[in-house]
């Protein structure tokens, strides 16, 4: 059995988890990135991300934005409710920034950050299972199985930014979970007649509809009841298109073309708590949201962010540090505020869209018409969701 000691220890290797890993490379820590996949090899994923410009601002201090092959920014938002009055437009110029966002594919993130690792020499291992973990008030201890060898490492702080799974090992730790009873189609559509840097959210009765400008097309997020998405998925292109069409209306002309079409699960899962006994827990393994106004990476990515904050402010050489009591508790106060208003928004716009009573139906209509006439109203909701609750 191999062992191993570093200051930090992530469990998962995906975005948010490599963020944080990258982040660290300018302070003098060790650290060591777990990741249980092996790596991919020639993936065709459709998964658009709609990056808000503050995770863009993250992603290049970290140097990862000019690896980029492709990211279309979002300058405008239509948001409207089918069958219902009411309307707002989100705009880059009110909210006082270059871009709201920024559309990019998920896989092409993952290269750009796992390539950006290497070259900083970041000790990554991929097919690496975490299997146990143990921790005392000094450090914790992780077990894994790489390449049919048990190993184990040690640190100071452990991370976890996996989907959630680690975290049923953390005591004082379980999850909330809310099923939404939908699923999310996600593909690239082509449509007749595009609008530059716009991006559209409708919502209808079955759950949002969204459209994110992906270079030439748009990448579709489309949600509704299970039953339905299990359908939409085994029709044919024309038939997948026309149906589409009759969903989102002809405000694009007709959409001409279909890619690759997958669906998954939707739910809202957030743990009781985010830190533990030398633990943390980040990003998907913190909170999973609904997609609607495209919050969950960006929330992880902060996550990350203000993570490595605390951590670089560690006196040097000081005793249990990072991952001391003191330190977690100032990471848990200073993100509590964002994690909980980035659930409440986006639990709040699904429910008070999808619930077929004509008040609620009314309220919502009233909210966008408030929205988009009102200026200031409309400011402060863009850079929240750009920056963050404290915007």
């Amino acid at each position: 059995m191999t062992d191993q000691q570093f200051d930090v220890v992530i469990a998962g290797g995906g975005p948010v988890g490599m963020a944080l890993a990258l982040a660290l490379t300018e302070y003098e820590f060790s650290v060591l990135l777990l990741e249980a996949r092996k790596l991919p090899e020639n993936v065709s994923d459709p998964r658009p991300l709609a990056l808000s410009y503050g995770s863009h601002l993250l992603l290049q201090r970290l140097g990862v934005w000019e690896k980029l092959t492709q990211a279309t920014p979002i300058t405008t938002i239509h948001i409207s409710n089918r069958g219902h009055f009411g309307h707002a437009v989100l705009t880059a110029d009110e909210a006082g920034v270059p871009a709201l966002g920024y559309v990019v594919n998920y896989h092409a993130l993952y290269e750009s950050m796992r390539g950006l690792l290497q070259a900083r020499q970041v000790n990554y291992q991929t097919g690496a299972q975490v299997s146990s973990i143990q921790t005392n008030p000094s450090q914790a201890q992780v077990t894994y199985q790489q390449d049919a060898s048990n190993k184990w490492a040690q640190s100071s702080l452990l991370v976890l930014a996996d989907g959630g799974r680690l975290a049923e090992q953390v005591e004082g730790i379980h999850y909330h979970v809310h099923d939404y009873q939908q699923w999310a189609v996600v593909s690239n559509v082509r449509v007749e007649a595009p609008e530059r840097g716009a991006a559209f959210e409708r919502f209808t009765l079955d759950g949002p509809l969204a459209l994110l400008p992906s270079g030439d097309d748009y990448a579709l997020v489309w949600t509704m009841p299970v039953a339905k998405a299990e359908a939409i998925l085994q029709l044919d292109d024309q038939s997948f298109l026309t149906c589409l069409h009759d969903h989102f209306g002809d405000r694009m002309g007709s959409f001409i073309r279909a890619g690759k079409r997958s669906g998954f699960p939707l739910a809202l899962k957030y743990a009781s708590a985010v830190t533990s006994q030398r633990t943390v827990l980040i990003g998907n393994a913190a909170q999973t949201l609904h997609p609607v106004a495209g919050q969950g990476f960006n929330l992880g990515l902060r996550d990350a962010w203000e993570l490595v904050d605390e951590i670089r402010h560690v006196p040097a050489g000081a005793a249990g540090e990072p991952g001391s009591a003191r330190m977690l508790a100032m990471y848990n106060q200073r993100r509590r505020y964002d994690k909980q208003a980035g659930r409440l928004f986006t639990d709040s716009l699904v429910k008070l869209f999808t619930t077929d009573i004509p008040l609620c139906q009314t309220f919502a209509g009233l909210g966008l018409t408030a929205l988009d006439c009102l200026p200031p109203v409309k400011r402060f909701v863009a850079r929240r969701m750009i920056f963050g609750a404290r915007g």
